[in-house]
C-alpha cells in the first residue's frame, strides 16, 4: 500500500460511543462495528499529507459479530481494522460491486499476511 510513513490512529469504543458517531458524522442511527475518518479527504486534504486518519471500533459490536461467525474476537478485531484502513486508503465497498470486489480481495490479502505472522 506504499504508506511507510504514514500514521493512522485506532479508537476503541462501545455501541453508544460509535452510534453518536455514525449519528453525528455519517446521519446514520445505530451503532456500526467500523468508522474511519480519512483525512486525506475534504477542505484540506494537503494540510498533514502522513496522517490517514482515524479508525474507530466497537468492540461491543465486534465481539457480537465474532460470536456470531463463531471466530476469535482477535480475527474479527483484524478484520475491522484492516477495513478502516482500507477506507482510509481510498478503497470503498459502496458505489459498485467492482469496487467492493477490489476491497474484498485487498483485504484478504491483507489478512493473510497477518495469518502469517
Amino acid at each position: 500500500m506504499d504508506c511507510p510513513d504514514s500514521e493512522i490512529s485506532i479508537l476503541i469504543v462501545d455501541d453508544p460511543q460509535i452510534a453518536e458517531l455514525n449519528r453525528q458524522y455519517l446521519n446514520r442511527e445505530g451503532p456500526t462495528n467500523v468508522i474511519a475518518f480519512a483525512m486525506r479527504e475534504g477542505e484540506f486534504p494537503d494540510l498533514s499529507p502522513h496522517l490517514l486518519g482515524d479508525v474507530v471500533i466497537s468492540m461491543d459490536t465486534a465481539a457480537r459479530e465474532a460470536r456470531i461467525a463463531a471466530m476469535s474476537l482477535q480475527r474479527r478485531f483484524n478484520e475491522l481494522l484492516v477495513h478502516g484502513i482500507l477506507h482510509l486508503m481510498g478503497y470503498d465497498h459502496e458505489t459498485t460491486e467492482d469496487d467492493a470486489r477490489k476491497m474484498e480481495d485487498k483485504s484478504r490479502e491483507i489478512l493473510a499476511l497477518l495469518d502469517e505472522t
